[in-house]
């Protein structure tokens, strides 16, 4: 069982940057393609940016591109979400999930696709 923990979350302005850290406890996690979701009130659970296990190949959702980057560091276990110029609509939940290790094509923005997944942190975007 894979645990994941988010952090990094709170309150900003418009326009604020803001790093979210998810921080995995599989000591194999490098294996793990890992992606950001997040879920406003009342809407679904939506892709906002993955990066696969090997190549580390990243891939953003619309509300990622060009604001969002996505990294992770294999040796802590740790990904990472830097969101810049935030806007009020990008207030949400956000979860960190994780995919296990396995053959075939899996997509990357799909939330079935995932195995484990975070508590979630709150960001709030308002001013």
């Amino acid at each position: 069982q894979v645990k994941l923990v988010e952090s990094g979350g709170g309150l900003v302005q418009p326009g604020d940057s803001l790093t979210l850290s998810c921080a995995a406890s599989e000591r194999t996690f490098s294996s793990y393609r890992v992606s950001w979701f997040r879920q406003a009130p009342g809407k679904e659970r939506t892709f906002v940016a993955g990066i696969t296990e090997r190549d580390e190949n990243t891939y953003y959702g619309d509300s990622g591109k060009g604001r969002f980057t996505i990294s992770r560091d294999n040796v802590k276990n740790m990904v990472y979400l830097q969101m810049t110029s935030l806007k009020p609509e990008d207030t949400a939940v956000y979860y960190c999930a994780a995919r296990a290790p396995r053959s075939g094509y899996s997509p990357i923005s799909v939330v079935s696709e995932y195995d484990y997944w975070g508590q979630g942190t709150q960001v709030t975007v308002s001013s």
